[in-house]
């Protein structure tokens, strides 16, 4: 019995037929991360460039039609009609719009005001929401969550640990237009 069994420990030590399948176990998590977060990063990507076109045209369209300021929910809806790649825009999209003195510029906070998808998205009477007079300087941020490709895998499971608690990812855009005299 123990002469059978140093034999085939003796022709297991030097066979080297399943050196690639431990190879094979190292490598490819490893590749199919990478190849998951480069997708994941792609798609953050697309997003992003969507919401800052869907913000700057907002904003321009804001700009040119002068003494008409839209209130949020139309602020909203133009944004989420421009920003066509952001999924569930109506309800994942927040807004903050606020009166900036360009003679003594205070910045807005570095934590933008997103929300949890399960909570209702606040009015435009909340304080985060401020409509200015004619001439004044108005900074707009947009706060989209949404929720990661690859929740479990790289960026995404990065994104969902660091954002709100809820596991969802976050993205801002941000653009500045000046409150043109009325009519």
């Amino acid at each position: 019995m123990t002469r059978a069994m140093s034999r085939f420990l003796r022709r297991f030590r030097k066979d080297e037929g399943g050196q690639l399948a431990i190879e094979f176990v190292i490598m490819v998590p490893l590749l199919f991360t990478v190849f998951l977060t480069s997708v994941e990063l792609g798609i953050y990507s697309m997003r992003q460039m969507w919401l800052d076109r869907g913000l700057d045209m907002t904003v321009r369209l804001v700009r040119l039609n002068t003494g008409q300021v839209p209130d949020h929910d139309d602020l909203k809806d133009m944004i989420c009609e421009r920003a066509g790649f952001i999924p569930d825009c109506a309800t994942s999209l927040k807004l903050e719009m606020r009166r900036v003195d360009p003679r003594n510029f205070v910045a807005l906070s570095q934590t933008a005001d997103c929300h949890d998808k399960s909570q209702p998205v606040l009015p435009e009477n909340a304080p985060t929401y401020i409509t200015g007079q004619e001439h004044d300087l108005m900074v707009l941020r947009a706060c989209v969550t949404f929720d990661p490709l690859f929740p479990t895998t790289g960026l995404g499971f990065d994104f969902a640990q660091s954002a709100n608690g809820a596991g969802q990812a976050q993205m801002t855009a941000m653009s500045a237009f000046v409150q043109e005299p009325g009519n």
